[in-house]
C-alpha cells in the first residue's frame, strides 16, 4: 500500500539549520527506520545521544525490568520550560493534590507519550525514535510553538523485555528480504510471544495493580510529573485501519464530560492529516473507558485525557499482504503513528491552557462534590495481612486513607448487598471519597460499576472488597478515620521454657513464608486438621504446629533455629506447655498430620495459557521467593516423584493423555493442581472424578433474529466479560483454610462442575451467589449451582480443581491464600 506523508511533515524539515549537527535515527543507526526493527539497548543509545547533544531535551532513568534492561523517558520542551521543568512539575502535582493558593500563573500542558506496551507491537518504539529526533531537530515556527505551551514526555519502550523477545524472534525467523506472505514462520510468533513482560503479564492491564516491576518504577515517575494528556501507542491485526479516540462505549459515568469532548477535538484533528493522506481510521468502536488499569483509563481517572490509539500490525513483521490484497510495511506504520503523535501535540498544545485548567477543575472537584452515591468505604480488618496489602496499593496510587472511628454507622454492605449498621473498629480502613483522588478510589472499591454497554473489552467488576475478600460497607455519610497508621497489637504468649509445640497461624502470604523457612530447615510441621482449643485462645482449622521432640531428634538447635525464624519473620510462635487441649483432638490424634514439602513443576509451553503461568511462575519467585520448575508436557509422562511431587497445569489444553500418563505419580502421593480449562483435559477420564455440568441445549431457531445492524453485538444473554460470584466454602476443609465461609471468584467463563461424590467439593456456587459486574441470563442460569473448586484422593495422591483463575492479574489477592492452601496445605 502507498502512503503519501501528511502535508505539515515536510514543513518540519524547512526551517532546520544546514549547521546541525545532530544526527537522524537513519545516520545514528546505519539504517534507515522501517527497513528492521531496532534492538532496544540501540533504542536507549540514540536516546541517550540526543540527551548529550540537544539543550532542549531531558533523559531521566526510572528503573530496569525484570531482565536487566533499562527503562527511561525522553522530556523535550522549550527551552524557557526546560529552564523552569521542577516548578513545572511540581505546579502540575500541587494541582492532583487539589492544594490550596495554587499561582495561576501560566503553565505549560504536559503530554506524556507511551510506546510499545507489548512487546510485539514494535512499530511504536520505532516511531518513538522519530517522533524524538523530530521535537529536537526541527526549526520550523509550527513545533517550536507547540513546544512553547508544552512538556512532552516520551517513553520509548514500556516493555523492553517483551520487545527484545519479539525483535530476536523476527531476526532469527526473516531472510535476506522480508516475506509478506502471511502464512511465512516470520509472521507467526512461537509461544508466549512478545507482547507481554518477562512473567507473561499484560502490562497494559497492570496500571492500578502495579503488580510488575515495570509498572511499579513508571508510575512511580509518572505520579511526579501528573499529565494532563497521555496517549498509549498500540497495534491490532494488520487486517484492521488504524483507531484513535473518542472512545466507544461503555464509558465510565465518572469520566467527565470534558474529557469525552477532548477525545473529540483530538479525534478530529488527527482524523484531518489521516484524511488528507487518504488513510482509512475508525473511531467510536471496540476500545471503551471501563477496566481501570489501562493506558488510557488509569490517566482518565487521573484526571488526564488518557487514549489508545492502535495501528494495524501485529504479526505483520516488516511487510504483509493483507485481507484487502494490499501491502503493509513497516514505513507504513510508523508514518501512521507519528502522524498521531504529531496532530495530538497540535491539539494540545492549541488548548494547554484549557487543559491545564480542566485538570486543575477535576480535582477540586473530587474534594468539594465525590462522584457516587457512597462517601465513604469502610473496610474492616477481618484480615490484617490483606487489609496492609490493600493499604499498600492505595498508597501506591496516592489514594488518600485512615484508621478507625469509635462509633457505629449505616451502610451498604458488600457481603449482604444491604443496607445495615455496623461498628467502625480501630484498625478498620476508613477511605474517605471527599479528596483529590476522589474518582480512581470510588472507580476501584465501588460494589457495583455502572454499565450501559454490555459488549466490553474487559473485565467489568474489580471491587477491591472483594477481590481482597474483606468485609466492607459504603456509607452516605461523609467521615474520616482517627489514626492514620494501624494499631499493632503484640500477641502476649506464656512463657514456656520447653514447648511441647510451638503453633502458628495459617492466614496470610506471611504465614506461608514462615512454613517455607521451616521446611528449609527440615523441621517437620502438622496442619490442625480441626479447630482446638487451649485455655481460652482458639485455633482456627490450618493452624501449624511444630512439635518439639519429634523435630530434636533430628536437629539439636531446635528451639534456636526457631527463634532465628520468629526474629528474621517477625513472628512470635504460640508454645504450648502440653499436648492436652481443652476443645478438640489432643495433638496425638491423627487430625494432626505433617505436610510434605513442596517440589514444584508448572507445565509451560504451546498448550499452556501464557498468562496463566506467568501468574503462577510469578507468584512463586517474586511474592514467595520459592523455587518452581517450568517444564514442557512432554515431561509430564516420567515424572520422579522424588524430585517433583506437586505439579500445576494452568489454563490450557494438554490433550486426552494426561489421565493416563499422571495416575501412576498420583497414586505414589503426587498432588496435581488444575486451572480453569485445564479441568476440561480429564473431564470424565479415569481416574479423575470430575464432570462437567451440562446444560440442554436450547433451541437455536431464531438466534439470529433482530436488526442485521446489531449482529457483531453476539448474544449477550451468554457474556460474562468478568463477574463475581460468592463461593460457598467447606470451611472445615485444609482448601478454605484461613477464608472462612465463602470466597468471591472473578468468573470470566461458564463453565461449572457436578458436585464430587468420592472427593470433596470445597466451593460451590448457589442461587445466591451472584455478586457483581456483567453476566449474561444464561450464564446466570448455569452458574446458580454447581461445583467452582473441588480435591479429589487418587491412592497416596490429590487432585485439586480450581474453576477460576484464583491468581487473576496478581490483584485477586483473595485467591492467594486459596492457592497457598492448595499447594502447602491439601494432602
Amino acid at each position: 500500500m502507498k502512503y503519501f506523508l501528511l502535508s505539515f511533515i515536510c514543513l518540519f524539515l524547512v526551517g532546520k539549520s544546514a549547521e546541525a549537527q545532530i544526527k537522524s535515527p537513519d545516520d545514528f543507526l546505519g539504517y534507515s527506520l522501517g527497513s528492521r526493527f531496532t534492538p532496544h539497548y540501540k533504542v536507549l543509545e540514540y536516546f541517550k545521544y540526543i540527551g548529550g547533544a540537544n539543550k532542549n531535551v531531558r533523559i531521566q532513568k526510572y528503573g530496569k525490568t525484570y531482565e536487566g534492561r533499562e527503562l527511561l523517558v525522553a522530556i523535550i520542551s522549550a527551552k524557557e520550560n526546560l529552564d523552569n521543568l521542577d516548578a513545572i512539575r511540581k505546579h502540575s502535582v500541587s494541582m492532583s493534590n487539589a492544594e490550596k493558593g495554587i499561582s495561576k500563573s501560566k503553565q505549560p500542558a504536559i503530554l506524556w507519550l507511551s510506546y510499545n506496551v507489548h512487546g510485539n507491537e514494535a512499530s511504536s518504539t520505532e516511531t518513538a525514535l522519530k517522533m524524538l529526533f523530530t521535537l529536537t531537530d526541527s526549526k520550523a515556527a509550527n513545533i517550536q510553538n507547540w513546544l512553547k505551551n508544552t512538556v512532552v514526555i516520551i517513553d520509548p519502550c514500556l516493555n523492553p523485555d517483551g520487545r527484545d523477545r519479539y525483535v530476536n524472534f523476527f531476526s532469527a525467523a526473516t531472510g535476506f528480504q522480508p516475506n509478506s506472505n502471511p502464512m511465512s514462520r516470520e509472521h507467526i510468533e512461537p509461544w508466549p510471544g512478545g507482547r507481554s513482560n518477562h512473567y507473561y503479564f499484560d502490562l497494559n492491564r497492570d496500571w492500578a495493580w502495579q503488580s510488575q516491576v515495570e509498572t511499579q518504577q513508571r508510575l512511580v515517575l509518572y505520579h511526579e510529573w501528573m499529565p494532563q494528556v497521555h496517549v498509549d501507542f498500540h497495534e491490532q491485526s494488520y487486517n484492521e485501519p488504524y483507531y484513535f479516540a473518542p472512545a466507544a462505549e461503555p464509558i465510565h459515568q465518572d469520566i467527565t464530560p470534558w474529557q469525552r469532548s477532548f477525545q473529540v477535538t483530538v479525534g478530529k484533528n488527527n482524523a484531518k492529516y489521516f484524511d488528507q493522506n487518504g488513510w482509512q481510521y475508525f473511531t467510536k468502536e471496540q476500545f471503551d473507558l471501563l477496566y481501570p488499569s489501562y493506558g488510557d483509563t488509569y490517566p482518565l481517572y487521573n484526571g488526564a485525557i488518557g487514549m489508545t490509539y492502535e495501528q494495524g500490525g501485529i504479526g505483520a513483521g516488516l511487510s504483509v499482504v493483507t485481507l484487502d490484497k494490499d501491502t503493509l510495511t513497516l514505513k507504513d506504520r510508523i508514518d501512521h503513528h507519528f502522524t498521531s503523535g504529531m496532530a495530538t501535540l497540535e491539539a494540545v498544545s492549541l488548548h494547554a491552557d484549557q487543559l491545564v485548567d480542566e485538570f486543575k477543575k477535576y480535582f477540586e472537584n473530587g474534594v468539594a462534590s465525590p462522584p457516587g452515591p457512597y462517601k465513604t468505604y469502610v473496610i474492616k480488618a477481618q484480615n490484617k495481612s490483606r487489609l496492609k496489602r490493600l493499604v499498600s496499593l492505595l498508597k501506591k496510587n496516592d489514594i488518600e486513607y485512615a484508621f478507625g472511628l469509635d462509633r457505629s454507622l449505616n451502610g451498604y454492605s458488600f457481603e449482604t448487598q444491604k443496607t445495615e449498621s455496623f461498628k467502625v473498629e480501630r484498625n478498620d480502613l476508613v477511605v474517605n471519597l471527599q479528596q483529590a483522588k476522589a474518582v480512581l478510589a470510588n472507580v476501584l472499591l465501588e460494589p457495583q460499576t455502572s454499565v450501559s454497554d454490555s459488549n466490553t473489552y474487559d473485565i467489568t467488576a474489580w471491587a477491591l472488597p472483594y477481590a481482597y475478600g474483606l468485609p466492607a460497607y459504603g456509607t452516605s455519610e461523609s467521615v474520616r478515620g482517627k489514626y492514620q497508621t494501624m494499631e499493632e497489637v503484640k500477641d502476649v504468649f506464656p512463657i514456656v521454657t520447653k514447648p511441647y509445640a510451638w503453633i502458628f497461624p495459617w492466614n496470610a502470604i506471611e504465614d506461608a513464608q514462615v512454613l517455607i523457612a521451616l521446611q528449609k530447615e527440615n523441621i517437620k510441621v502438622r496442619i490442625a486438621e480441626e479447630a482446638f482449643t487451649l485455655g481460652t485462645r482458639n485455633f482456627s482449622v490450618g493452624s501449624l504446629l511444630v512439635y518439639r521432640t519429634e523435630n530434636e531428634k533430628g536437629i539439636p538447635d531446635l528451639q534456636a533455629k526457631i527463634s532465628g525464624i520468629e526474629r528474621r519473620l517477625k513472628m512470635a510462635f504460640y508454645p504450648a506447655s502440653g499436648g492436652f487441649v481443652d476443645k478438640g483432638k489432643d495433638f496425638g490424634s491423627s487430625s494432626y498430620r505433617v505436610l510434605n514439602t513442596p517440589k514444584v513443576a508448572v507445565v509451560a509451553g504451546p498448550e499452556s495459557s501464557s498468562q496463566g503461568v506467568g501468574e503462577i511462575w510469578h507468584f512463586f519467585e517474586q511474592e514467595l521467593n520459592y523455587p518452581v520448575s517450568l517444564i514442557g508436557a512432554k515431561n509430564m509422562n516420567n515424572l520422579d516423584i522424588n524430585k517433583i511431587n506437586v505439579l500445576i497445569l494452568p489454563d490450557g489444553s494438554y490433550g486426552d493423555e494426561v489421565a493416563g500418563n499422571l495416575e501412576d505419580w498420583l497414586k505414589l502421593g503426587g498432588k496435581l493442581i488444575l486451572f480453569e480449562d485445564a479441568i476440561l483435559n480429564v473431564n470424565e477420564a479415569k481416574p479423575f472424578e470430575i464432570k462437567r455440568k451440562e446444560f440442554p441445549k436450547e433451541d437455536q431457531m431464531g438466534s439470529h433474529a433482530g436488526a442485521y445492524a446489531n449482529r457483531k453485538s453476539g448474544d449477550l444473554s451468554e457474556a460474562i466479560p468478568g463477574a463475581i460470584f460468592k463461593v460457598h466454602l467447606d470451611h472445615s476443609h485444609p482448601l478454605s483454610a484461613g477464608l472462612g465461609t465463602h470466597y468471591y471468584a472473578l468468573k470470566t467463563d461458564d463453565k461449572i462442575y457436578e458436585n464430587l461424590t468420592k472427593g470433596w467439593s470445597v466451593g460451590v456456587l448457589k442461587t445466591d451467589s451472584y455478586t457483581a459486574g456483567v453476566a449474561g441470563k444464561k450464564v446466570l442460569k448455569k452458574l446458580s449451582s454447581g461445583m467452582v473448586f473441588g480435591v479429589q484422593s487418587i491412592g497416596k495422591g490429590a487432585v485439586v480443581y480450581l474453576g477460576s483463575d484464583v491468581l487473576f492479574r496478581s490483584f485477586w489477592e483473595n485467591g492467594k491464600q486459596l492457592f497457598l492452601n492448595a499447594v502447602f496445605l491439601v494432602d
